[in-house]
């Protein structure tokens, strides 16, 4: 119990001290985050498994062989390793992304926890994330990926905007323009998006 609450840095050392419960702690706790991400750029869920196992093998391999630093957060560190690895599935590939409106194999709201409520609650929350679900997939990619990662991967503008290898303004202005794009949608739909 009291390595689940113990930071990242604290189970990396003790990873290295011998400890593979740790390991398997430090994966646990941040698996939903990084495979939400992949799948949604890679839109392929054999695909994105497959990069989540080489990211987190490199994570490891970098981590056993002491080349990891606690520069900032380790999550931040593992979403870059993961977006490397994307950039290079596709460059390998000479794919680039496409966004399939009609893909919803993986449901990313499955990923957050809510408290019990009732069936009525439970129906028009499930409507509600359907309805912003497929109103973001009508995002240009840039503006989608920004939204994604600020909130659901709970990534600052700072890490976003290096991920993606911009300044910090293109990143907020994507993140402004796909906020305006959502309202001008759900005007447009005349949708509620509420409980």
């Amino acid at each position: 119990m009291k390595a689940c609450k113990a930071k990242d840095s604290q189970l990396i050392a003790e990873y290295l001290d011998g400890n593979q419960n740790s390991l398997e702690i430090l994966i646990h706790r941040h698996k939903n985050r990084v495979f939400a991400y992949i799948l949604m750029v890679v839109k392929d869920k054999q695909l994105a498994d497959d990069i989540f196992q080489d990211t987190f093998i490199k994570v490891i391999n970098t981590i056993q062989a002491g080349s990891y630093k606690e520069e900032g957060k380790f999550i931040q560190w593992v979403m870059r390793i993961a977006h490397n690895l994307i950039i290079d599935y596709f460059r390998k590939s000479k794919r680039i992304p496409v966004v399939d409106n009609d893909s919803y194999d993986f449901d990313i709201f499955d990923t957050i926890q809510f408290t019990d409520a009732s069936v009525e609650e439970k129906m028009i929350l499930d409507q509600i994330h359907k309805d912003v679900r497929e109103l973001i997939e009508h995002l240009p990619q840039e503006q989608k990926e920004v939204l994604f990662m600020r909130h659901y991967t709970e990534m600052s503008f700072k890490d976003i905007a290096e991920q993606t290898d911009v300044s910090i303004n293109t990143a907020l202005g994507r993140m402004r323009y796909a906020l305006i794009n959502l309202r001008k949608l759900i005007k447009e739909k005349d949708i509620v998006l509420t409980r």
